[in-house]
């Protein structure tokens, strides 16, 4: 009897495993459809949510108050964390980008997550219900942000960053070979991550 229910919750966990397998295949095909090869799956758990992030965001970021998808507008560290923990599956996108002029980055930064946004969507409609894109940068979707989350002029389209979602993305890229150092001179290449929450 012993034998038989160890032998059946062996071939459970084995169909489970394979399910599972099947399914990042098939979104590993819908993110190489949408132009993304640089990525790594990643386990929800694994993403470090830190209060020294928040802190960071409140005192010494511009973007604090004035942007209607970052701190204030977005949800307490002990919720972040929350959240987090409410998922099993998500993805880690890199992209490396030079720019000229500080200002050039936020241009970047809107066309970069235009893109995500529609690779988001498409894995909704795979099914995957709890679908939510963290940017890689700031939103900086409009060119004039009203800063508060209920004035928010794109309410549909606009997410946080990982950041914003106070997570140390340090601690969280570095274990899985990306690299991330604090830059001195915006001459230099930054390396930014969106974060793919699926199910």
């Amino acid at each position: 009897m012993a034998s038989s229910l160890s032998r059946q919750i062996w071939v459970d966990g084995q169909k489970a495993k394979d399910s599972n397998m099947n399914n990042q295949a098939d979104l590993e095909a819908l993110f190489a459809e949408h132009g993304y090869s640089d990525f790594k799956w990643i386990k929800p758990e694994d993403i470090v949510v830190s209060q020294w992030v928040r802190m960071k965001c409140t005192f010494g970021c511009g973007n604090y108050g004035s942007n209607a998808s970052c701190p204030p507008n977005v949800p307490s560290v002990s919720e972040c964390r929350q959240f987090f923990n409410e998922y099993r599956t998500a993805a880690i996108f890199h992209f490396e980008k030079k720019v000229d002029q500080p200002e050039d980055r936020h241009s970047w930064s809107r066309g970069v997550n235009e893109e995500l946004l529609k690779l988001e969507r498409a894995v909704f409609f795979k099914g995957y219900a709890k679908a939510f894109l963290l940017f890689m940068d700031s939103c900086y979707l409009c060119d004039d942000c009203p800063g508060l989350r209920k004035k928010c002029k794109n309410p549909r389209s606009a997410r946080p960053s990982p950041e914003s979602m106070a997570v140390d993305v340090f601690s969280t890229v570095r274990p899985y070979g990306y690299p991330l150092q604090v830059l001195s001179e915006y001459s230099q290449t930054m390396n930014r991550y969106a974060f793919l929450l699926i199910e």
